[in-house]
């Protein structure tokens, strides 16, 4: 399997556990790429929901996939400093149409100050009943969420204290 090129702009798509699509972000440029990681950046870019609806992002944003973890890590890049998005998911595929992966629900927003708050254990706790979610994937995710949340803690991987604004510096030479 070839990896898209740095500079290549690819689609992304979320998925639900039951092969559903979720999401899909049209124009991610890759800044990055081996079998292990996928590093992108996107600025404005439309998104669309299951339902057809589409809304646009706000900001530039660096995006961090990895084929070894199951989380996924956006920085949002504003005024008042990086926030930044992590999905709970599946490791990220790539097919050549598409790098995709699983979203699971859980969410954690990080702040500037790098406090950071849990999202949508509602739902996801309302999906794992649906979709009838493995034991086992609830483990993986609860043991993630806790290697996540020490990630923030270390300020490791994507939360490094210069990675965002090197990879947008990156970013804006293929703009």
């Amino acid at each position: 399997m070839e990896f898209p090129r740095s500079g290549t702009a690819i689609e992304i798509q979320s998925y639900k556990h039951n092969g559903t699509l979720h999401r899909i972000w049209e124009e991610t440029v890759v800044l990055s790429a081996t079998s292990k990681e996928v590093i992108g950046g996107n600025d404005r870019i439309y998104v669309t929901e299951a339902d057809g609806r589409q809304w646009r992002t706000r900001e530039p944003a660096i995006c961090y996939f990895s084929a070894d973890h199951w989380f996924n890590v956006i920085g949002m890049i504003r005024n008042d400093g990086i926030y930044y998005y992590c999905n709970l998911g599946s490791p990220f595929t790539w097919d050549e149409e598409a790098l995709k992966y699983i979203d699971y629900d859980l969410d954690v927003k990080v702040y500037p100050d790098m406090s950071y708050r849990l999202l949508d254990e509602d739902e996801y706790e309302e999906h794992r009943r649906q979709m009838n979610y493995p034991k086992a994937v609830d483990r993986i995710l609860k043991r993630n969420l806790q290697e996540l949340i020490n990630w923030i803690n270390q300020r490791k991987g994507p939360f490094a204290p210069t990675f965002i604004d090197e990879w947008y510096d990156q970013y804006l030479l293929y703009r």
